[in-house]
């Protein structure tokens, strides 16, 4: 019997971190396996950005006929663009024993719950809305009209925070991975995993 992993659901506004603290957690060294998810999408790549690494690209066409095949977990329509998360890809995860990075908004959040009840949520906010439209420019990715919409949209989502399990404030880096690390390492350490995984040396120590 495979351990069961854990489903993480990851928002924040665009520019809090969230991407960034998801690939810190995954660099680090630990004794149990964890991926992000990769969604699908109809908008164009970014500069570095590799298809089926960081998303799966696909057509505007294709992600409705996979809409009709009923093959989303979750799927938005964000800033003109669609976005879905694989149903059967993360049911395999988890069945493996995988923990399993979800980086989507709230609005996609609310239908995974629905879908997965025992999924994780964990929101990332920045420190103040100067700091995150800072960063939001020193990407250097979206243009002033980007940016004064993802601004504009920031409020309406982060209002959303008291609908998940857990909360961090990104100010400094460091923390913020230490305390998403933390969340990751204790929920791996409930009682029915942890029963699972050292199943033989629980029957050892209870042997009469």
């Amino acid at each position: 019997m495979s351990q069961v992993g854990t489903l993480f659901i990851v928002s924040a506004p665009s520019g809090a971190g969230k991407s960034s603290l998801i690939t810190a957690l995954l660099a680090e060294k630990r004794d149990y396996p964890a991926q992000v998810s990769i969604s699908h999408t109809t908008r164009s790549p970014r500069p570095g950005e590799v298809n089926g690494e960081h998303y799966h690209f696909v057509t505007e066409t294709e992600f409705k006929q996979l809409i009709a095949e009923n093959a989303f977990f979750e799927w938005a329509e964000v800033f003109g663009n669609y976005y879905g998360t694989s149903r059967v890809t993360i049911e395999q995860s988890l069945a493996q024993g995988i923990d399993v990075m979800l980086d989507i908004d709230w609005q996609g959040a609310r239908q995974v719950h629905s879908a997965m009840p025992n999924a994780k949520g964990i929101f990332i906010l920045p420190p103040s809305r100067a700091e995150l439209e800072a960063r939001l420019n020193k990407r250097g990715q979206d243009s002033t009209e980007v940016i004064a919409k993802r601004m504009e949209k920031a409020q309406s989502e982060m209002s959303h925070y008291n609908e998940y399990d857990y909360l961090i404030v990104n100010d400094d880096f460091d923390t913020a991975t230490q305390e998403f690390s933390a969340i990751v390492r204790a929920l791996r350490n409930e009682q029915e995993k942890q029963a699972i995984k050292h199943r033989e040396t629980i029957r050892e120590l209870l042997e009469v």
